[in-house]
């Protein structure tokens, strides 16, 4: 029986994952910021950025509610969003709901500005991607489809029917 304490097997091989794991991360980022600076002459923060990522998924959105989802004070989050509307990234209008609420959405800039950069990133990738040999390119794509679900389950989000996690559908 191995079990799952490090020293052990089943330990040896978790931490063994989690050390490449973080280490692809840390190359991912530079990856990442290289296209995100490319893609616009005013790069975004990394928090800008994640608030980019939600009003892309989750369209129209209100202040309290992605507060909530950063887990941010309202003030930070409407100051935020005050930068990013200047940059012309954000729309902000009426709600439906209340008239007391704004509702948030993805200009066409901002949803440009989403799409250049993740098309820069996919590009640098598959730059990298392509010098691997085929058979470790598909236990790479087994492999992360395997952590992304295992963090979708961590973080309380099921996949749909489809079998497509939330941000594949977004």
């Amino acid at each position: 029986m191995n079990d799952a304490r490090v020293g052990t097997p089943a330990g040896a091989d978790r931490s063994a994952a989690a050390h490449a794991a973080r280490e692809v991360i840390e190359l991912l980022e530079v990856l990442w910021n290289k296209g995100r600076d490319l893609t616009s002459p005013a790069p975004v923060s990394s928090s800008q950025l994640r608030v980019l990522y939600i009003l892309d998924r989750d369209r129209p959105i209100n202040l309290r509610t992605l507060g909530d989802e950063l887990g941010m004070a309202p003030s930070s989050v409407s100051r935020m969003c005050d930068r990013l509307d200047a940059l012309g990234y954000v729309e902000r209008s009426p709600s439906t709901a209340s008239r007391r609420e704004l509702d948030l959405r993805l200009s066409s800039r901002g949803r440009k500005y989403l799409e250049d950069l993740r098309a820069r990133r996919e590009t640098a990738l598959v730059k990298v991607i392509d010098a691997m040999p085929p058979a470790q390119r598909a236990a790479l794509a087994t492999g992360l489809s395997g952590f992304r679900r295992a963090v979708e389950v961590s973080a309380g989000a099921e996949p749909d029917a489809a079998g497509e996690s939330p941000a594949e559908t977004a």
